[in-house]
């Protein structure tokens, strides 16, 4: 069974689940640990059992994981009393984080202490990973909106996104770049990571990186399928 762990609103997790019906795939949201079942031995973690989509499913049975959930939020636990909810959700998540880290089968990504999804960097750390790499950056600048408190980016937006997913690089012909890419993902230790460019009178240059790949193009989507069914 292929499992991706999603907000119970999340559409491209469900367009997911029938694009890989056939594979047996099932979303776990959070309001399967709030059900009866579970049990997550921590001196065996593969004799855990989880409860996803309602069903009770050993951890043995489970054959790939797409995380797609950085924390427990706390507007999806409706069936907890409001005011517990801050508390539970920082207990499912991490409940979540122990149980996904003890699975043998491949997990995109393997959470980290602060964040499920990976590392959880913000901008200015993926831009010192990279400059590190001798990749070339696009300096992190921010301006405060005096009118909002807001603060907001300067410099120019984004416009090539290169999806790495394990071995493969997609979305780019760019050998440079498909390489910078490559070279950005392991050195944050993930195998599923979004790396976008921004255009500059310089050429392309590094804006950001995050794990939350456009699963909608069927490309990705395919290539996470073969990832996680060669594991």
């Amino acid at each position: 069974m292929l499992v991706v762990v999603a907000g119970r609103h999340d559409r491209e997790a469900r367009h997911l689940e029938e694009r890989w019906a056939p594979m047996g795939t099932a979303i776990l949201t959070c309001d399967d640990l709030s059900v009866a079942g579970w049990r997550h031995p921590l001196e065996n973690p593969e004799d855990s059992v989880a409860v996803i989509g309602g069903q009770v499913v050993a951890a043995r049975e489970i054959t790939g994981v797409l995380t797609r959930l950085p924390y427990v939020p706390e507007h999806e636990l409706r069936r907890i009393a409001r005011e517990e909810r801050a508390f539970v959700a920082a207990e499912m998540t991490a409940f979540l984080r122990s149980w996904l880290a003890g699975l043998r089968c491949p997990v995109l990504n393997r959470p980290t202490p602060t964040c499920l999804t990976g590392p959880g960097w913000r901008r200015e750390r993926w831009a010192f990973a990279a400059a590190r790499l001798g990749v070339p950056v696009q300096p992190v600048e921010w301006h405060l909106d005096r009118g909002t408190n807001v603060p907001e980016e300067d410099g120019p937006a984004p416009s090539h996104t290169v999806t790495v997913v394990g071995a493969r690089c997609l979305e780019t012909a760019d050998g440079e770049l498909a390489s910078q890419a490559r070279r950005l993902a392991a050195a944050a230790g993930v195998d599923l990571l979004a790396v976008h460019f921004a255009e500059t009178e310089a050429g392309l240059v590094l804006h950001g990186a995050d794990t939350w790949a456009d699963v909608s193009s069927p490309e990705v989507a395919d290539a996470i399928l073969e990832h996680l069914n060669e594991g």
